[in-house]
């Protein structure tokens, strides 16, 4: 089995690099990917650049030219439910897009049930075995997140929120999302929160990054060590 890992920028995936074992650099479509060894599982790790094209792009070099069986998109996001706190993970159960007309992805291809783009429920089920065992002051929440063109800051909050009532909101998930989906390869999105409703801004999410990138990727690691405990029993392609 091979994993796909998928950051947005270079902080988030900085944090995996040192995990890498024999790791291979190649480019692809001028991306970077370190390939190689974490924990014992056969890794592909690249960051795509912001926004949902360049998530998308990246998706689909994983799958057609490293092979990957699996993505997860490692990272970091903006919280959007005002439970939720600086540095807390979502690990989400199903992404939309915010930004894109409700019957384009259901009346068009890929003629989807909802807007809601739901993740692999084995990797669920393992990320909750891995969230389960991680000790660490911040909560590990699952559930919905959804995806935009734009940094949500204020501008745009509440009307997302009543749309969608999500946790969480980045620019890359759903998008990647999406590309697994018509390629039927298991996805998941581990995401931790940089910046929040009450400590929003550009700003917030530059000091907040790189701690929050590494608490995904350590949560990430969880979750390859439970793939690698159920390689083998566990039915990918559902």
């Amino acid at each position: 089995m091979k994993i796909g890992v998928l950051c947005a920028g270079d902080r988030e995936l900085a944090p995996f690099l040192p995990h890498i074992e024999n790791e291979i650099i190649s480019e692809k479509a001028m991306l970077s990917v370190h390939e190689g060894t974490i924990h014992g599982m056969n890794i592909a790790a690249l960051f795509s650049g912001v926004c949902k094209v360049n998530a998308a792009v990246a998706a689909q070099i994983l799958i057609d030219c490293y092979h990957v069986d699996l993505i997860i998109n490692a990272g970091t996001c903006g919280g959007m439910a005002p439970s939720l706190d600086l540095f807390d993970t979502v690990i989400s159960t199903e992404s939309a897009y915010h930004d894109v007309a409700e019957n384009i992805l259901t009346e068009f291809h890929p003629w989807l049930k909802s807007v809601f783009i739901p993740a692999d429920p084995n990797l669920l089920s393992l990320a909750q075995s891995a969230a389960g065992r991680i000790r660490t002051d911040h909560k590990i929440v699952f559930g919905r997140t959804v995806t935009g063109e734009a940094f949500i800051a204020d501008d745009g909050r509440d009307e997302i929120n009543e749309a969608f009532r999500p946790l969480s909101v980045d620019m890359e998930t759903a998008a990647a999302a999406h590309v697994c989906f018509v390629n039927r390869v298991p996805f998941l999105s581990v995401r931790c929160i940089t910046d929040t409703p009450a400590r929003c801004g550009s700003d917030e999410f530059g000091r907040n990054l790189d701690r929050a990138a590494a608490i995904a990727k350590d949560i990430t690691l969880a979750l390859i060590d439970e793939i690698r405990a159920k390689e083998g029993e566990a039915t990918w392609s559902e």
